[in-house]
């Protein structure tokens, strides 16, 4: 399955297929006819899958690789140095190529230290968690956290090819299958109603799998077409935030170590879509089907915080523009909205979530 992101001159293809990875050579070598190549991968899927890839490259390439260690705490501003020394001991170039090898945290860091390394050199992703292959992989948004918030350093940079093997995630542990569930329920939630229903319909990921790879096709084309209409995040694109307000401040405070993000995610959508119910701006009941989902994909739905210890960090949040508060609601499940409001919107500090 080939789905071209239309940006103009950014514009790039994302391929979706069983087995690519060990074919990732004959799509490279059609947009990249450089000498060096640097693969950027952490010590989990580097065993794995760094042998394969460079037996597809080393023919044509002079490759390079950098492995670090897994985790959210890698993707620190602090690990920039790493990534860049890296870059200049094996005489990359602007004319040469970066490659993304892993889940979200390598594709961000990769992503960005790619997007800054001598003002920019092309791109490759190759997502091989689920969350990375329905959501962070594609789109342009890399970014390194600070100690003081998630994704606050970053910028939009649009890989050249994405290419997404549904079949590495046999070797995902359960707990990052069910944190990339977070990420495709979000997608039913916002855009897809059908999608929604089709999650419901099933008793757990086991039972979903036969369907996945038309699944992660339908996320990644939703991405695709909310990219296309807004690149930069000033518009429809925030809809894609949906439960993140919450997410990264609870992220945040448990310094990466206790929730994934799609785990904090899940219990953002449901946490805002309750508060959202009181407010009168989501109808009754849509909660309860969003918390039964994420119970039937081992998801949380609550962090046991209040909301008060979370709204410091929400003051830094980068959807807080100008003193206004962007957050996703749902009019219903599989059509979502912005609300402009203010930080007030969590005014029940003592509640908990």
């Amino acid at each position: 399955m080939k789905l071209t992101v239309n940006l103009g001159k950014d514009s790039y293809p994302i391929y979706i297929e069983n087995n690519i990875l060990s074919q990732s050579g004959n799509y490279i070598r059609k947009m990249y006819h450089g000498k060096r190549i640097m693969i950027i991968s952490d010590d989990n899927v580097f065993p794995l899958y760094g042998d394969t890839l460079i037996r597809t490259l080393d023919s044509d390439y002079e490759c390079h690789h950098l492995v670090l260690p897994h985790g959210e705490a890698t993707k620190d501003f602090q690990t920039l140095p790493t990534v860049y020394k890296a870059m200049l001991e094996a005489k990359i170039s602007r004319s040469d190529l970066v490659i993304a090898l892993g889940g979200g945290v390598i594709g961000d860091l990769a992503g960005f230290a790619a997007s800054s390394y001598l003002r920019g050199v092309r791109l490759v992703q190759i997502p091989t968690s689920l969350l990375a292959q329905v959501d962070s992989s594609v789109g342009g948004k890399v970014a390194v956290d600070l100690p003081e918030g998630k994704n606050l350093v970053g910028a939009f940079y649009q890989p050249s090819l994405v290419l997404i093997d549904p079949l590495v995630l046999n070797t995902l542990k359960e707990r990052f299958i069910n944190d990339g569930m977070g990420e495709v329920i979000k997608y039913g939630c916002i855009k897809d109603a059908d999608l929604f229903s089709t999650l419901e319909s099933h008793s757990s990921f086991e039972d979903l799998k036969e369907e996945l790879p038309a699944i992660i096709t339908r996320c990644v084309d939703i991405k695709r077409m909310v990219v296309e209409n807004d690149q930069f995040d000033t518009g429809e694109r925030m809809l894609l935030n949906f439960g993140h307000t919450l997410a990264h401040t609870i992220e945040q405070h448990f310094h990466y170590q206790r929730e994934s993000h799609g785990e904090a995610v899940a219990i953002g959508m449901y946490q805002i879509t309750r508060i959202a119910e009181e407010k009168g701006l989501t109808p009754k009941g849509t909660a309860d089907r969003i918390q039964q989902v994420l119970k039937t994909y081992g998801l949380p739905f609550e962090c046991g915080l209040t909301l008060g210890t979370l709204t410091e960090a929400i003051a830094l949040d980068k959807k807080n523009l100008n003193g206004n508060l962007n957050v996703i609601l749902l009019h219903e499940i599989g059509d979502s909205y912005i609300e402009a409001t203010d930080i007030q919107f969590f005014d029940e500090t003592a509640r908990l979530v």
